[in-house]
C-alpha cells in the first residue's frame, strides 16, 4: 500500500505502520497564500485596542512622552517574543498547548491555560463587536439616536452639548448607559436579559463562524477585506477630523511629549504592557496561525511585518482620535487634557459625541462603527482557532467520529461561547464584562507570559530556538535577538508582572467598586487560567519514567512526552537516561523535511 505523505515540519512521520489512524499534524492544511496568514496575524494583532487602548494612555502618560517608551519596547520586547512564538509554532506545526508540550514539557500547561484564557476572552470580546453592531444599525438614523436629548430614555440631567459638569451627562452618555445598557446600579442587580443585544449577539457569533467554520482556508478569504479595510476608514476619518477646528491642538497634545512623565514608572510599564497585550504574546492566537505556515517561511519577515503594522496602526488611531479630542476641547472650551476619556467611553461614548456634531455625522457614524467590527471580527475569530486547533491536534479522531466534519466541531465551540457570553447581555452585562476583562486580560496573562518566555527562551534554550530557524529559513537569530530572548524579555516581563502585583487595584467601573464576593469571582475566572501551569507539571512529572530526578531531567527535555506516547517503557530500556539519548537520537536522526511529497511503503 502506497501513501503520500505530504511535507511537514520535524516530528516526521516515525509510526507509519498507524495507516488511516496517522497524526492529523502530517496532513496538516496550509494557508492558499503566504499573504493570508500576514493578513491574518495583523488583523489578530491590530483590535480594538489600538483604538481605545493606545490612545487611553497617551493621553494619561503626556501626551508624545508615551510613544518613546512603546517604540522601544517595541524594539527589544514585542518584535523578539513575536519572532520567538512564531518560530516555535511554525516549527512544531501545532497549536499553543502541543507546541509548548513539545519544546518544554515540563510547562505544557503553560499552552493549555493561553487556550483557556483565548476561550475566555472570546466569551466577552465579542460583546464589543455586538455594541459595535447596535451602533452600527442605529447610525442610518436621521437625527443620530444620541446626538439630542429629546429621547425617551433620557433624564431631565441630559445636556445636548457637551459638557465637562458631574452633574450632568450627555445624550451619547445617555445612549449608551440607558437605552443601549439598560444598566443596572451594580453587580447586585442582575435586571433581565436585553433582547436587542441578545439577536445582535447570536448575529455576531455566525458572522464568527461563517469566517472561520472552513478553518484557514476561510479564514485566509476573510482577510483580505477585515484586515485591509479599516486602514481606507482611518485614513477617510483622518482626513475628515484634521479639518475641524481645534483638531490641531489635540495633535499637538499627541505629538508633543511632555518630559517629566518619562520619570513615572508606571509610564513604562503601561507602555510594555500595550506593547504586549496589543501583538498578543501569550495568547495562543499567532502560535495556532502560524502552525500553518508552510515549513520553510521567512519568519521574520512576517514578524517585522505585524509587529510594525500594528504599531503604525495604533500611531494613526492616535491621530484620528487625538484630533477628535481637539475638536471636543474646541466645543466645550476646556484643555485637551482636561477632556474626560476611559477605556470603552472613548470609542462608545466621546468619539460618537465627537461626530454627531460633524457635516453629515451619519456617513461617520456608520463609517467608523464598521470599522470597529472589521477590526474586532479579526481579533475574535484569531481566538476561537486556539481553541479549535488546540482540541483537534489533540483529540481529531475522537472529535472527527463524534461530530463527523470540523464545520460542525466549530459550530459547537461557537455555540457554547455564545451561552457562555449570554450573561454580557443581561442589564448587569457592563459590570460582568468590565470583571471578566480585568482579571483575564491584565491579571492572568503576564502569569502565561513569564513562563512561556522561561519554558522557550531558557529550558528549550535560544540555541535549539536559533538550529530550528537555521533548519527552516537557512538563517539563525542573531545576536540582537538571543540577548533580547536570553536577558531582556524575562527581565523586563518580570518586572512588569511584579509592578502589576505591586500597584493591583481591584476591578471597578467608573465610580462602581466591585463587592468582595464580585472580586472573589474575579479571582476564580484568573484561576481557571493560570492553574493549568502547576496542573501541567504535574501530569508531566507523573507520566515520565525513572527516579524524581531523571523524571525532572526529562521533563526539560524537548519531545519527551512525544516520544513517551510512542514507545512502551520496557522498548526504552527502562532508564529515563537512555530515555534522554533515544530522544536525542531520534532528533539528530530526523531528516529535514522538503517541499516535494514523500512516497513511503509499508
Amino acid at each position: 500500500m502506497t501513501v503520500s505523505l505530504p511535507k511537514f515540519g520535524p516530528r516526521q512521520a516515525t509510526s507509519v505502520q498507524q495507516g488511516a489512524d496517522m497524526d492529523p499534524q502530517l496532513s496538516r492544511p496550509t494557508w492558499s497564500k503566504q499573504i493570508e496568514f500576514t493578513l491574518a496575524g495583523i488583523g489578530c494583532a491590530v483590535g480594538l485596542g489600538n483604538v481605545w487602548r493606545f490612545p487611553y494612555l497617551c493621553y494619561r502618560s503626556g501626551g508624545g512622552a508615551f510613544l518613546v517608551p512603546y517604540l522601544l519596547m517595541l524594539v527589544v520586547l514585542g518584535i523578539p517574543l513575536l519572532y520567538m512564538e512564531l518560530t516555535v509554532g511554525q516549527y512544531t506545526r501545532r497549536g499553543p498547548v502541543h507546541a509548548l508540550a513539545t519544546v518544554c514539557p515540563l510547562f505544557k500547561g503553560v499552552g493549555i491555560a493561553s487556550v483557556a484564557i483565548a476561550f475566555i476572552m472570546c466569551t466577552y470580546y465579542n460583546v464589543i463587536i455586538t455594541w459595535a453592531l447596535f451602533y452600527l444599525f442605529h447610525s442610518f438614523q436621521s437625527p443620530l439616536p444620541w446626538q439630542s436629548c429629546n429621547n425617551t430614555w433620557n433624564t431631565p440631567n441630559c445636556s445636548d452639548h457637551a459638557t465637562n459638569s458631574s452633574y450632568t451627562s450627555t445624550a451619547s452618555q445617555e445612549f449608551f448607559q440607558y437605552e443601549m445598557l439598560e444598566q443596572t446600579s451594580g453587580v447586585e442587580e442582575t435586571g433581565t436579559l436585553r433582547w436587542q443585544l441578545f439577536l445582535i449577539l447570536i448575529l455576531a457569533w455566525i458572522l464568527i463562524y461563517f469566517c472561520i467554520f472552513k478553518g484557514v482556508k476561510s479564514t485566509g478569504k476573510v482577510v483580505y477585506f477585515t484586515a485591509l479595510f479599516p486602514y481606507v476608514i482611518l485614513i477617510a476619518l483622518l482626513i475628515n477630523n484634521v479639518q475641524l477646528p481645534g483638531a490641531i491642538d489635540g495633535i499637538n497634545f499627541f505629538i508633543l511629549p511632555e518630559w517629566d512623565k518619562l520619570r513615572s514608572v508606571e509610564v513604562w510599564v503601561n507602555a510594555a504592557a500595550q506593547i504586549f497585550n496589543s501583538i498578543g504574546i501569550g495568547f495562543g492566537s499567532l502560535m495556532a496561525m502560524s502552525s500553518y505556515n508552510t515549513f520553510n517561511n521567512n519568519v521574520l519577515k512576517d514578524t517585522l511585518t505585524i509587529a510594525i503594522i500594528n504599531s503604525v496602526t495604533s500611531i494613526l488611531a492616535g491621530f484620528v482620535i487625538f484630533s477628535a479630542f481637539g475638536y471636543m476641547s474646541y466645543l466645550q472650551g476646556i484643555p485637551v487634557n482636561e477632556l474626560a476619556v476611559d477605556g470603552p467611553g472613548l470609542v462608545f461614548v466621546v468619539y460618537p459625541q465627537a461626530f454627531a456634531n460633524m457635516p453629515a455625522p451619519q456617513v461617520w457614524a456608520v463609517l467608523f462603527f464598521f470599522m470597529l467590527l472589521c477590526l474586532g471580527l479579526d481579533s475574535e475569530f484569531a481566538m476561537v482557532e486556539v481553541m479549535v486547533t488546540s482540541l483537534m491536534d489533540e483529540y481529531y479522531k475522537k472529535l472527527i467520529g463524534i461530530f463527523k466534519r470540523k464545520e460542525l466541531f466549530v459550530l459547537a465551540i461557537c455555540a457554547m461561547a455564545f451561552l457562555l457570553g449570554i450573561p454580557c447581555v443581561m442589564q448587569v452585562g457592563i459590570y460582568v464584562f468590565q470583571l471578566m476583562d480585568h482579571y483575564t486580560a491584565i491579571v492572568s496573562i503576564m502569569f502565561l507570559a513569564l513562563f512561556e518566555i522561561i519554558a522557550t527562551c531558557w529550558l528549550y534554550g535560544v540555541k535549539r530556538l536559533s538550529e530550528n530557524l537555521v533548519e527552516m529559513t537557512g538563517r539563525g537569530a542573531n545576536i540582537f535577538f538571543r540577548v533580547c530572548w536570553l536577558v531582556v524579555a524575562p527581565v523586563l516581563v518580570a518586572v512588569i508582572l511584579i509592578f502589576s502585583i505591586i500597584q493591583f487595584r481591584p476591578a471597578r467601573y467608573e465610580d462602581y467598586v466591585f463587592p468582595p464576593w464580585a472580586q472573589g469571582v474575579g479571582w476564580v475566572i484568573a484561576l481557571g487560567s493560570i492553574i493549568w501551569i502547576p496542573l501541567g507539571a504535574i501530569h508531566t512529572l507523573w507520566v515520565l519514567p525513572g527516579s524524581p530526578m531523571q523524571k525532572l531531567k526529562l521533563s526539560i527535555t524537548p519531545y519527551a512526552l512525544d516520544e513517551q506516547s510512542k514507545m512502551p517503557y520496557y522498548e526504552r530500556g527502562g532508564t529515563g537516561g537512555q530515555v534522554v539519548e533515544t530522544i536525542s537520537s531520534s532528533m539528530r536522526s530526523t531528516e529535514k523535511p522538503t517541499e516535494k511529497s514523500t512516497e513511503t511503503n509499508f
